[in-house]
């Protein structure tokens, strides 16, 4: 599906990092857009966006509060949408494992009442934001983003012959976003103290930018039913602390709950319906109905060798010290100077 000055999106979480992230970057590759739609349950977030956004510049971008949880509400934000961006979920881990019926209505049931409002309304493309975490879940936050995976993908298998589709992106650790380890070594380096809690982790890493520029490519390529996700470089938390604080003590204590040493993208047991599409990797259904849909389509269809599996710490591109300084002055703060 094609932007236009005609299209109209919504984005659920928008007043969040990547929200923030893909309105500054819709506007300036769209300026002419219909309609850009923020939809969040955080007032306070909202009003500090319509600070930044004027309505008498930016006419074109509308604040709506409530929660996916509400579904009414939902269906009642989507009048006259063409496109939904849906970013809006609980993500901290630690927070999960002690809230898990809090992340199951958000994650779970939130994506199923958005699926059914779109089903109601003239929404023709939809593209979810995944995780890393949601594949071979060891925490509740992964698990229920996996089932939230698994709702957008089903989707499609219920839209009947509407002009429909459902896709979902999965990528690492956004560098700087909200609640990530970069930020809070950025700040606990003031006191000259950087917490490890495995020396052996590991962790995919990905701008923001890069995330919203892979959820465009989405909305603009996908088929509906496919999963795709990013080839893109790991960093060790080692090399992190360093990149941040070389003088800085560096303790070991241990990992938190529902942590992984290292994570995963794609698992072996996916590789039989994996596909590579170039830049992206696609993890398509196992009945071969969206595989059918690329040849169909003439696009190239690669299958991935039996066994692959797409792990941050077996990754064969990885971020050096000085890569990641760079990157941190690049992404979030420019002023960086390590401690």
């Amino acid at each position: 599906m094609t932007f236009t000055s005609k299209s109209r999106i919504l984005i659920t979480g928008g007043s969040g990092s990547f929200g923030k992230a893909f309105i500054a970057e819709t506007l300036r590759q769209f300026p002419t857009i219909e309609r850009l739609v923020v939809y969040s349950r955080d007032e306070l977030k909202q009003w500090e966006l319509q600070q930044q956004y004027p309505e008498a510049e930016y006419p074109q971008l509308r604040f709506f509060l409530g929660d996916v949880r509400d579904q009414d509400r939902l269906r009642r934000a989507l009048e006259r949408i063409d496109i939904v961006v849906h970013a809006a979920a609980l993500k901290q881990v630690p927070a999960a494992e002690y809230n898990p019926m809090e992340f199951v209505k958000t994650n779970v049931l939130g994506a199923e009442n958005l699926i059914q409002a779109c089903l109601d309304t003239s929404v023709k493309r939809v593209v979810a934001l995944s995780t890393d975490k949601a594949a071979a879940p060891i925490n509740l936050y992964g698990a229920t983003k996996l089932c939230s995976d698994k709702f957008f993908i089903a989707a499609n298998h219920v839209k009947g012959r509407r002009d429909l589709r459902f896709s979902v992106v999965r990528y690492g650790n956004v560098m700087g976003s909200r609640g990530s380890v970069i930020p809070f070594f950025l700040k606990k380096a003031r006191s000259g103290v950087l917490p490890i809690t495995d020396p052996a982790m590991t962790r995919f890493n990905i701008s923001l930018l890069d995330g919203v520029e892979m959820v465009l490519w989405a909305l603009e390529h996908a088929l509906g039913g496919e999963l795709l996700v990013p080839k893109i470089p790991s960093y060790r938390i080692m090399d992190v602390a360093e990149a941040i604080g070389p003088s800085c003590e560096k303790p070991v204590v241990g990992i938190r709950p529902g942590e992984k040493i290292h994570e995963e993208m794609i698992t072996s047991s996916d590789s039989f319906s994996t596909i590579d599409l170039g830049t992206y990797y696609a993890i398509l259904p196992s009945d071969g109905s969206v595989q059918r849909l690329y040849q169909a389509a003439g696009l190239p269809v690669r299958p991935v060798e039996p066994g692959f599996a797409y792990n941050s710490g077996t990754n064969l591109d990885f971020l050096s010290v000085e890569q990641l300084r760079d990157l941190i002055r690049q992404h979030v703060d420019s002023s960086f100077q390590p401690v």
